[in-house]
Order: C-alpha cells, then structure tokens, then sequence
C-alpha cells in the first residue's frame, strides 16, 4: 500500500495539493490513499474527495516521534518534525512503512507531499 502524505502552509489551495500529488505519482506510480496531520484535515480531504482516494488523519502529537528524511527548520519550529508530509505519510502507512524518498514541494512552495510504503513481507519455506 501506497500512502501520499501532505504537509502545507495556511496559504496553501486544492491546486498545490493536486500539483504535489500529481507529481509523487508520475516518481512512484499512483497511491492508495492520503494522509494528514488531524488538524489540517479539511483540504486534504477535499482532494480525498476529488480524487476518490480514503483519506487517513494522524493525530498532530504523534508527529514528533517520526524520524524523517528532511529536516525542515520551519516544520520542526511550526510542529515538532522535520517535514510533516513525510511523519503523516509514515504513520498513515503503518509500522515497518518506509519513505520512497524525501517530500516534493510544490511549484508554488506552498505545499509538500511525500510516499510511504508498507515493506512486503517474505515469505520463504525454511524446511
């Protein structure tokens, strides 16, 4: 599964969301479903809604216990992580999930998305 997390400024519209979607999907291929932090809910789920995609909420108190690939000084002063997107898509994919690769930041700089995945388990006969 295919997680498309978002993080974006309060200036942020429907557009940037769908410019930085669009663009993670033309890196990774289409995704599953979409992620937010709980209280910025309502724009994410809009493009949820456009796009017929599920969207998933983590609550904003889990943010600080990710590790991400970027250390963005504005995300870390604003919510406690280094990119939102990535700890939103990370936690919305689940435990074992992991990056495809650090957060895309839309053209107008007004949002950023990111893509976790589930790792695959492995299945072998050890017999």
């Amino acid at each position: 599964m295919k997680v498309a997390g978002f993080g974006f400024r309060r200036s942020a519209t429907l557009a940037s969301l769908a410019e930085g979607l669009d663009r993670l999907e033309t890196c990774h291929g289409p995704v599953d479903r979409l992620a937010v932090a709980a209280s910025m809910r309502p724009l994410v789920q809009a493009l949820g809604e456009a796009r017929g995609l599920v969207t998933l909420s983590v609550a904003d108190v889990d943010l600080t216990s990710v590790a991400t690939l970027t250390d963005s000084r504005h995300s870390r002063q604003s919510r406690g992580t280094g990119s939102v997107a990535e700890a939103v898509a990370l936690l919305a994919a689940g435990p074992g999930a992991r990056l495809l690769g650090p957060r895309l930041i839309s053209t107008d700089r007004r949002a950023t998305a990111a893509v976790a995945v589930v790792r695959e388990a492995t299945t072998g006969d050890t017999t």
